[in-house]
């Protein structure tokens, strides 16, 4: 079972601005996506690639996820990128583009020889409509996948589908994926809001997200980190509950009872479940304090 951590917000970084690089030591994003594709011209690869491995390497980012993006392994830089990332101290890299299962194993094959430490997790971007059917094949049995995140905006351009305010030309290919995230035990993180402007469609956005069941959103702008946060954070109160429901199941279960009611609420074995991955959040942010 992989590691439980908040992933509320993954805030992408461009590889190739050191300030960038540096300025991210400071912000309370739970994850930094180090991008090595969309965001770096083809003659900046290789700088960016030594930049963000020199940062990574250096250290300073605290309790922050440090997720490395490569370009993708049918591009010249793919290959270098992931053989480069598996002698850093990243927690993992990312995968753009993904589209079969046989992607992820190539990736893992190049991180085994290059040395990569078991820690080294990898995140898979679903970014277009193959990628969304096969999505289930996908993540199947893959060694170090922890994560996957949901590329709308190529997605966008794949499907011929507009961003409108309540994303329904997306919600299929979203609901399609977190089924898939949750068949196989992973977490799943939403796609960018593009529009910096447009605040109250962003923290819409963030509100459906939770809903469609989502651990988290990926951002491209600092201002856009608190709002994630709070959306898909705990909520006042929620820790308390939590232990509540864990100390009543153990009582019942005790005295041989397979169910209790807390606050005239039946728990279940399910319930506790969920009431132990709250625990387990929330303990990961208390001791980031």
């Amino acid at each position: 079972m992989h590691q439980i951590r908040p992933r509320r917000s993954a805030l992408y970084m461009p590889g190739s601005n050191a300030r960038a690089l540096e300025k991210a030591k400071t912000l309370d994003a739970d994850a930094l996506i180090l991008d090595l594709e969309d965001a770096v011209a083809p003659s900046q690869k290789d700088n960016a690639r030594n930049l963000i491995c020199e940062a990574v390497n250096q250290g300073g980012y605290g309790y922050r996820e440090l997720v490395i993006r490569s370009n993708g392994l049918n591009t010249p830089w793919g290959k270098a990128d992931l053989e480069a990332a598996a002698k850093t101290s990243a927690d993992a890299v990312c995968l753009p583009k993904v589209e079969s299962a046989d992607e992820i194993k190539a990736a893992i094959e190049i991180l085994n020889h290059a040395g990569a430490p078991e820690s080294l997790g990898i995140w898979i971007m679903i970014e277009t409509p193959r990628g969304v059917l096969d999505i289930d094949a996908i993540c199947a049995d893959q060694d170090r996948l922890q994560v996957v995140v949901m590329g709308t905006s190529d997605l966008s351009k794949e499907l011929r589908v507009p961003h409108t305010p309540d994303r329904l030309g997306f919600i299929t290919s979203l609901s399609q994926c977190v089924l898939a995230a949750r068949a196989h035990s992973l977490d799943i993180i939403d796609g960018v809001h593009l529009d910096l402007s447009d605040e109250q469609g962003y923290l819409s956005a963030c509100e459906q997200g939770r809903h469609l069941g989502f651990d988290g959103k990926s951002l491209i702008h600092p201002k856009q980190i608190q709002p994630a946060n709070d959306t898909f954070g705990l909520t006042e109160g929620a820790a308390e509950q939590a232990q509540k429901i864990i100390d009543a199941w153990q009582q019942a279960t005790s005295e041989g009872q397979g169910v209790v009611v807390v606050d005239g609420k039946l728990v279940e074995n399910l319930h506790v479940e969920e009431a132990q991955r709250t625990l387990a959040i929330a303990q990961a942010l208390s001791e980031r304090n």
